[in-house]
């Protein structure tokens, strides 16, 4: 049964249970023998009276609500006694929600998170992270083709500077005709851009361009984490990593990727601050 169906159904079950509380409480009071008097009587004391509800918690019902419910179950039985099905209206627009679903079902690898932070920098505004994985869940979208629910990997963060950095390239944009690489390096605890290059190539030259001072800025990390392009798997940054006793860590193939990381920093529309500082940094005008 999907997570959907489990919650309708334990829905189900706490609206049966309190129609049976409300049942008990009313019972007496609801014997067409009695005369009105005596009706009044009944129904005073019960409210007079605390009772355990439904779900164990002692309430208190009112004289009102009794009437209510005697009068729903001479009309309905017991399904009148039954709370209605909560109605919830959508807050999130329909298209905002189809649009989520469309880059959930482009790649079932995204996340939440990762939906989310597309949503905002296309238009600016997102439903909530959790709200998404609701969505995700109604949709059934959670789920592999075999029923069974993908890995889950959990949030993590450094302990301290300097134990990992992590490191990615971003495709900038074209300038002077010539398509454009940014370099950048970020300490994963505080965040910090350790080491940037923009470059006209996706190679190890640029990749030392950063590595280089960042290192000689900010010292030596523990680890540093990078996926497997090609500049990254390079023996120039093996070697490197060697020489200075740092733990090099590549990102397993066909599992989440890096996303960027230390271009987050860039904000919700970050290929125009990249092409600004490209045009700054490779000294082209316009």
């Amino acid at each position: 049964m999907t997570a959907a169906g489990d919650e309708e159904t334990h829905r189900a079950g706490r609206a049966r249970a309190v129609a049976l509380f409300r049942y008990s409480l009313i019972r007496e009071a609801a014997d067409p023998a009695l005369s009105t008097r005596q009706r009044g009587r009944v129904v005073r004391d019960l409210a007079a009276r605390e009772h355990a509800g439904p779900f164990g918690v002692p309430v208190r019902v009112s004289r009102a609500s009794l009437d209510r419910w005697i009068r729903a179950w001479r009309a309905g039985g017991f399904d009148a006694l039954m709370p209605p099905a909560r109605q919830v209206t959508l807050r999130t627009p329909a298209e905002v929600l189809e649009l989520a679903a469309a880059l959930k079902r482009e790649n079932p690898a995204r996340t939440a998170a990762q939906v989310m932070r597309v949503l905002r920098a296309s238009g600016g505004w997102s439903p909530s992270e959790r709200t998404l994985q609701r969505h995700f869940v109604r949709l059934e979208l959670t789920t592999r083709p075999d029923g069974s629910p993908p890995p889950v990997f959990g949030r993590f963060e450094a302990a301290r500077p300097n134990e990992i950095w992590t490191g990615d390239a971003l495709h900038g944009p074209v300038i002077g005709g010539r398509k454009t690489y940014l370099f950048a390096f970020i300490d994963d605890h505080s965040r910090l851009i350790t080491g940037h290059r923009f470059g006209h190539a996706e190679d190890t030259v640029r990749l030392a361009a950063a590595l280089r001072p960042a290192l000689a800025s900010h010292g030596v990390p523990e680890r540093i984490y990078v996926d497997n392009g090609s500049a990254f798997v390079d023996a120039w940054l093996l070697r490197a990593c060697a020489v200075l006793g740092i733990k090099l860590t590549h990102s397993t193939p066909r599992r989440p990727p890096l996303t960027g990381q230390p271009l987050l920093l860039l904000g919700a529309r970050p290929q125009i601050l990249v092409t600004r500082h490209a045009r700054r940094v490779l000294g082209v005008s316009g």
